[in-house]
């Protein structure tokens, strides 16, 4: 490699300090970037990562259930994870305070950098949420890290009733790499001790138990994929009771 490029890799490496990648839907746009304005880098601006409103939205079905994908493994410090998947009304919204899916934990391989990516495949929209044909809205992705920090990504939607206009969901955008594991999180308080949580860790469900199962999915080279119906999803389904985050 020369040393010109090895002079700008080092450059891309000092100045990128964000942490997740929306794959599915289109991602707003690129906020790995530190500058004056973001001196720790834009991803840990609320709500959606110091980036506004694209034009470029993706066709989410009306009847509210849809797919997300990410990767969440692109600097340090991600061995675990809690994520949270928020609605974002209008076409500028300020308040994301609408859960989709309930939290939950992701574990990567180690505190390294890794390749991966998640896939949600049934995302619903929250209860007692009724759009309309054209309707603007985002999803937020939230990334809570064990440091305390949280990192924000976003993906701007509109709504139609046109199940053509939605792009698909593939074997080659939604699938599951076999070495992130996912689970819900539960916090559960003593009775005798409100600030002492108990901990309690349940094995996921097998495959046969589990239902929402993702499309059948392939492997690209290097992301090590397994099929969508991997423990990723599945764990989706059993719960962790924890104290400790860190």
């Amino acid at each position: 490699m020369s040393p010109k490029l090895l002079s700008l890799l080092s450059i891309a490496v000092a100045v990128v300090h964000g942490h997740t990648v929306i794959t599915y839907p289109s991602w707003r746009g690129n906020n790995l970037i530190t500058n004056a304005t973001f001196p720790f880098g834009m991803g840990w601006s609320y709500p959606c990562g110091g980036i506004g409103p694209t034009s470029n939205r993706t066709a989410w079905p009306l009847d509210g259930t849809g797919a997300l994908a990410f990767q969440p493994g692109w600097f340090r410090g991600h061995l675990q994870n809690l994520m949270y998947v928020n609605l974002c009304l209008g076409a500028e919204p300020q308040n994301c305070s609408m859960p989709m899916v309930p939290v939950f934990e992701l574990r990567g391989p180690s505190e390294n950098p890794y390749p991966g990516t998640v896939c949600l495949p049934n995302v619903a929209l929250p209860e007692g949420v009724r759009p309309k044909k054209g309707d603007l809205a985002s999803i937020q992705l939230v990334q809570a890290l064990r440091h305390g920090g949280t990192t924000y990504s976003c993906a701007d939607i509109i709504f139609t009733d046109d199940v053509a206009e939605v792009p698909p969901v593939t074997s080659g955008n939604c699938f599951n790499s076999s070495d992130l594991r996912v689970s819900h999180v539960r916090i559960v308080a003593d009775s005798d001790d409100p600030a002492a949580p108990t901990t309690t860790r349940v094995s996921p469900p097998t495959a046969s138990t589990t239902s929402g199962t993702p499309p059948a999915t392939s492997t690209p080279a290097g992301s090590g994929a397994a099929a969508a119906n991997s423990p990723v999803v599945g764990q989706l389904s059993a719960f962790l009771m924890f104290m400790h985050l860190i």
